[in-house]
């Protein structure tokens, strides 16, 4: 059964596989920006950089404010850490793995 925190997950997942928004995240860590300075960082056309603020946006990773004629963009981080909670199931795999090969190259020996 698909939970509403799975589909979160899933949005998260999505917005940061693409590397222009991770760059885009990258960018906003530095501070608030509106639309044109970010895209201005960017070979791809004004309306293409929309499109990933929106899905950044309907991620919960950025936060969007309206100041007169421009769009302030600012970086809201809280929805990567169901990615860090996601990937300590993968370093204890990892961790109990290296243990494992460690035992069996000290037992070889």
């Amino acid at each position: 059964m698909v939970t509403k925190r799975d589909r979160q997950h899933d949005t998260v997942f999505r917005a940061i596989a693409d590397p222009t928004r991770r760059e885009i995240l990258r960018l906003l860590r530095g501070g608030r920006y509106n639309v044109g300075e970010i895209a201005a960082n960017f070979r791809t056309s004004r309306p293409a950089i929309s499109k990933h603020l929106r899905s950044l946006r309907s991620a919960g990773l950025i936060t969007i404010q309206r100041r007169g004629t421009a769009n302030i963009c600012q970086l809201n981080a809280k929805p990567l850490l169901m990615v860090e909670e996601w990937l300590k199931d993968y370093e204890a795999f990892w961790s109990e793995t290296m243990r494992n090969l460690k035992t069996y190259v000290e037992e070889d020996r």
